[in-house]
């Protein structure tokens, strides 16, 4: 006979507020609304969750950026904001190489890069010039195909984590 267990709210009279959900790891974690599952969770962590319209699941790991970044490109080069990100280095003109604080699983991960400048000048390209799981190096050129710093390199980076 299955037992079933209905509630409003769980509750730990410890004040820690750990619920106490233990599940042996051959069991999942299923949320439901409306008697649709909406989120999944297996024991190794990997969860889905519904899409947008309802009719597909996405996984959570797998579409969200494992690393981005916001670089100050002029004057004095620096990252604005970052995440997973431990440092950046200046190759010189337009040259700059991230580095990833929790390394890819391998270099076949896939990136974005935008920019922006304040100046008039706004044709320009981006050229991913070197991979490694644990670094990215970006150039960034003008329209004639001069390497240009920029005021704002934005970089997104998704894949799997090693």
């Amino acid at each position: 006979m299955t037992s079933e267990l209905r509630v409003d709210k769980i509750h730990n009279e410890g004040g820690d507020n750990d619920t106490g959900l233990d599940l042996s790891t051959n069991d999942q974690i299923v949320l439901k609304t409306a008697n649709t599952t909406r989120l999944t969770m297996n024991a190794t962590g990997q969860t889905t969750i519904v899409g947008e319209g309802g009719s597909t699941t996405t996984s959570v790991q797998q579409g969200l950026a494992k690393c981005w970044c916001n670089i100050d490109g002029s004057g004095t080069v620096e990252i604005r904001d970052s995440l997973n990100t431990s440092g950046l280095t200046d190759n010189g003109t337009g040259d700059y190489t991230t580095a990833i604080n929790n390394d890819f699983g391998n270099v076949n991960y896939s990136f974005t890069y935008c920019g922006g400048q304040s100046a008039a000048e706004t044709t320009y390209q981006m050229a991913s010039s070197s991979m490694a799981a644990g670094t990215h190096q970006v150039q960034l050129k003008n329209a004639a195909g001069s390497v240009t710093d920029r005021d704002y390199i934005c970089g997104a980076f998704h894949g799997d984590l090693a």
